[in-house]
C-alpha cells in the first residue's frame, strides 16, 4: 500500500496545544461577544454602504480551529503502519458520511439565520468527527494490543 503524505508527528502535538485556546476564543466570541481589541479595523467604503468597524476575532478563532484540527488529523502517528493508514481512511469515510447525514437533518430542521449558523459549524464537523473517530479506533486498537 502506498504511504500517504502526512505531516511529521510533532505537528500533532502542536495541533493539540493550539486547539484548546482557539476553541476557547471561539466560544468566548459566540457566548460573550468577546473581541480582541488589536484585531479591530475601520473599513471605509466609497459606495452606498456606510463605514464599518470590523473585528477579526471570529476569523482568527475559526482559522485557528481549522488549522489545529488539520495538524491533528493529518500528522503521522509514532508508529505509522498499514493498519493505522486503514484506520485513518475508514475514519475519514465515516466522518464524511456522518457529516452529511447531520447536514441533511439540519436542512429540514433549521431555517434562515439558524441555518447559516449550522453551516458555520459545519466547517469544523468533518475534521472534528474524523479526529474523534480516529482517536477512538486507535485507543481501541492499542487497548486490544496490550
Amino acid at each position: 500500500m502506498k504511504k500517504l503524505p502526512l505531516l511529521p508527528h510533532v505537528c500533532q502535538k502542536i495541533g493539540f496545544i493550539l486547539f484548546g485556546p482557539f476553541l476557547l476564543l471561539g466560544i468566548l466570541y459566540l457566548a460573550l461577544d468577546f473581541t480582541i481589541p488589536w484585531l479591530s479595523f475601520h473599513h471605509h467604503t466609497t459606495n452606498l454602504l456606510a463605514d464599518m468597524n470590523e473585528n477579526l476575532t471570529d476569523e482568527l478563532a475559526a482559522t485557528g480551529i481549522i488549522i489545529s484540527l488539520m495538524l491533528i488529523a493529518f500528522s503521522k502517528e509514532k508508529t505509522e503502519d498499514e493498519a493505522i493508514q486503514f484506520f485513518r481512511l475508514a475514519s475519514l469515510q465515516w466522518a464524511v458520511i456522518l457529516n452529511y447525514i447531520v447536514l441533511i437533518v439540519c436542512i429540514f430542521v433549521f431555517y434562515g439565520g439558524a441555518f447559516l449558523s449550522v453551516m458555520v459549524y459545519n466547517m469544523f464537523t468533518i475534521l472534528l468527527f474524523f479526529v474523534i473517530r480516529f482517536r477512538f479506533i486507535l485507543f481501541q486498537h492499542n487497548k486490544a494490543a496490550v
